[in-house]
């Protein structure tokens, strides 16, 4: 069998991020002939063909190659990790890649960018802000070590580890006639112009609350920021349906009071997890995270919440839709 090297390892295990391979030559610092020849080195070592190579469509990895490709990514991390451990085994030092839901991004990562540092000096975090299927995609390729997310509508074969509780709240004016009660009814709301945060899994988690009820909102505008939301509802345009979250004030980005209150009976009761692939092993740095995430945001869930996991309690299963 013919040597295969650990640059062509990491070579490859970078092709699904790349549509073309003078994409992906480009961005790995590399002449297009010489990854050509790096990966039918490969395909000769392997005895199979790992892509299939057009001008016209493009780079496409086979089913052979996805696994190879997968595989790589494992091994490449794995020499790394061997190599920021050794000797070092007092202080984690190194990169950890961090995603976060961008609904909840300004209220969880600020306090991650400022306290862990200071426990870990020698980790530098990497943050990307984004939607959950850009999120998933990112763990799927490898760009990222772990991603903060709302555990529902998650796909199967997702390790996960809980952060904090939230739940579903309603955001009203101060003007409202609910805004003085301590809780408040979605039946008493649904003839109300609310103000839909039009993202996923936003819109499905509302959607079953109310036909559960068998309600149906009376959606008065679609906006897919959380700010903008709670500016309308300041101004007094329609309540919100939002959920927990840490750090939040009572007040719109335009400075106009908002009042938060609790649904009851309660709806849509869940957590906020860090996720990684199950076939993908979480590192030192990335595990130090997740136990920090649940403890410093942890303690602003409900009070009544399951206790955040630790790195002990590490799973890998099917994440059930709610």
């Amino acid at each position: 069998m013919s040597e295969v090297s650990l640059r062509q390892l990491e070579l490859f295990a970078a092709l699904p991020n790349f549509p073309t391979l003078s994409a992906a030559a480009a961005h790995l610092h590399i002449s297009e002939s010489a990854l050509s020849q790096a990966v039918s080195s490969l395909e000769s070592a392997v005895g199979e063909q790992l892509c299939v190579r057009r001008k016209a469509r493009g780079l496409t990895l086979t089913p052979t190659g996805q696994d190879f490709a997968r595989r790589a990514r494992q091994i490449v991390a794995d020499t790394h990790e061997l190599v920021l451990s050794a000797g070092r085994e007092q202080e984690l030092r190194g990169p950890v890649r961090l995603g976060c839901y961008s609904s909840f991004a300004a209220n969880v990562v600020p306090e991650l960018l400022e306290g862990f540092p200071q426990r870990h000096p020698g980790v530098s975090i990497g943050i990307t802000v984004g939607t959950n299927e850009e999120l998933l995609s990112d763990l799927e390729a490898g760009r990222l070590d772990v991603a903060l997310v709302y555990d529902v509508s998650l796909p199967t074969g997702c390790r996960r580890r809980r952060i904090y509780a939230t739940e579903l709240e309603a955001h009203l004016p101060p003007g409202h006639p609910l805004a003085a009660a301590e809780t408040v009814d979605l039946a008493d709301l649904a003839d109300e112009p609310y103000i839909q945060y039009d993202a996923t899994p936003g819109v499905r988690n509302v959607a079953d609350a109310f036909t559960a009820r068998g309600l149906e909102p009376r959606i008065e505008a679609r906006v897919s920021q959380i700010g903008l939301v709670e500016a309308l509802v300041g101004r007094g345009l329609g309540y919100g349906l939002l959920m927990s979250r840490p750090h939040a004030l009572p007040m719109s980005i335009e400075g106009r009071p908002v009042v938060i209150r609790p649904l009851d009976p309660p709806v849509t009761v869940t957590h906020v997890v860090g996720i990684w692939p199950a076939d993908m092993k979480l590192t030192p740095r990335a595990s130090a995270l997740l136990d920090f995430a649940a403890e410093r945001l942890g303690e602003h869930g409900p009070t009544d919440a399951i206790p955040a996991r630790t790195a002990s309690d590490d799973t890998a299963a099917a994440v059930p839709e709610h």
